[in-house]
């Protein structure tokens, strides 16, 4: 619907009338052919009974419409006209390409959003502050997140039955292959590849670390430290068939030959800077993986990858 004709100073060229509801044209479309200018929600609605013409009765499409010309839209801007909140009491007179912003800011704007000084902070609108009541409203508030934290639960719980049902299928696939990786090489190189990438995914997963102190380095782990460790590892996500193999190489006696004994790691220090190393989530302890670490000399490495579990100095 237009802008009513008595709200604008002075008169208004017959061309700036939308000849459907007789007001000032806003937001205005003209049709292709006779080029009669209506307001887009005017127009909008008659085509949607009527494909034609209102004034000359021509047929036209809703996607035949098109913007009025810039000489048009530039008469219209210049027109002046009184605000919406004029009843409320706002007496301002302003051009109208300028109304819509000053709607936005208009003290007289019953639906202003004001926020309750009373004790709440809720944003309201200013014409809800004299029947707003804080208690009601926060309990209604309060109500309605629980309604959606309920929802979010029974979603999170669906989603998990989902994830276990292909946890489930997966592991299902995963042993089917492994049956047949005996006797089939394709079948046996497809599975590798299988387990090569789930540990790489798993390896992208987790928060890179810098270890500031390696003479912090527990080199004969006890086996509750390990079991914490390995804890942490299965939460984590790690691929089942390299956990066995890792916790086993967080102990000194299954590192490599530059980490085997207390002399060469003393002699190796400076290596350790080219470890690209993963925290243990929660755990003072870190990750250093054949995946993450393929610059590495040989002698510093062992697959499928070492545990290093530290009394201090991860970050």
């Amino acid at each position: 619907m237009g802008f009513e004709i008595k709200r604008f100073q002075g008169d208004v060229d017959e061309e700036l009338i939308c000849p459907i509801c007789s007001g000032v044209l806003e937001d205005p479309l003209q049709a292709p052919t006779c080029e009669h200018a209506f307001c887009r929600a005017c127009i909008t609605e008659w085509i949607s009974r009527q494909p034609t013409c209102p004034v000359d009765r021509q047929a036209v499409t809703a996607c035949q419409l098109r913007p009025v010309p810039r000489i048009l839209r530039n008469l219209l801007s210049r027109l002046c006209t009184s605000c919406d909140n004029a009843p409320h009491g706002c007496n301002a007179v302003l051009k109208l390409d300028s109304l819509a912003s000053h709607l936005v800011e208009c003290e007289y704007n019953p639906k202003r959003p004001m926020s309750c000084e009373a004790g709440c902070g809720l944003v309201i609108p200013k014409d809800e502050l004299a029947e707003h009541n804080c208690v009601r409203e926060l309990r209604a508030l309060i109500a309605t997140q629980q309604g959606k934290l309920t929802d979010f639960q029974q979603e999170l719980a669906e989603q998990r039955l989902v994830i276990n049902e292909h946890k489930r299928e997966l592991a299902l696939l995963k042993e089917f292959m492994r049956a047949m990786r005996v006797s089939n090489p394709t079948m046996r190189a497809l599975a590798d590849q299988m387990e090569r990438e789930e540990v790489v995914r798993w390896a992208n997963s987790l928060a890179r670390a810098r270890v500031t102190r390696w003479g912090g380095m527990i080199s004969t782990p006890d086996d509750a430290l390990q079991m914490m460790i390995k804890r942490s590892l299965s939460e984590s996500g790690c691929p089942p068939h390299i956990i066995d193999d890792l916790m086993e190489n967080c102990h000194e006696r299954r590192w490599p030959p530059g980490l085997c004994s207390l002399e060469t790691r003393q002699n190796n220090r400076r290596l350790y800077e080219k470890y690209v190393c993963k925290r243990v989530p929660g755990k003072q302890a870190v990750l250093v993986l054949q995946c993450d670490n393929t610059h590495v000399d040989e002698h510093m490495m062992v697959e499928p990858g070492l545990v290093m579990i530290f009394a201090h100095g991860i970050e």
